[in-house]
């Protein structure tokens, strides 16, 4: 009854934009360490739930419910445009951002 309990919390949580970001954020941090996919699928799969389902995101996305269960499975290798549609389709997209930050010094003028 408890993990019942803890994934309507969990899902209810991530219906605020914010918390479903850092769950994503989070999630695809893990992937670019371990390079599994199974987290960062399972937190769109999640999100999704959290946004009306598969059906709803079918109709935002133009994919099929099929080609999106298929995409968000534990063991696909999906395409980054179809990563991208369900994104977009979840009111996300991909930003890059450097893994090092050079530091220019800037010279003040007297």
């Amino acid at each position: 009854m408890a993990q019942t309990d803890f994934r309507k919390y969990h899902i209810e949580k991530l219906q605020d934009p914010e918390e479903a970001i850092v769950y994503l954020e989070i999630a695809l941090r893990e992937y670019e360490k371990d390079g599994d996919t199974e987290a960062f699928l399972l937190a769109l799969r999640d999100v999704a739930e959290s946004q009306g389902g598969m059906t709803k995101l079918s109709q935002k996305t133009n994919l099929s419910r099929t080609s999106i269960y298929k995409t968000l499975s534990s063991h696909s290798n999906p395409k980054i445009n179809t990563i991208c549609a369900i994104l977009k389709g979840l009111g996300f997209r991909i930003r890059l951002e450097p893994i090092f930050i050079k530091r220019r010094v800037i010279k003040r003028r007297t």
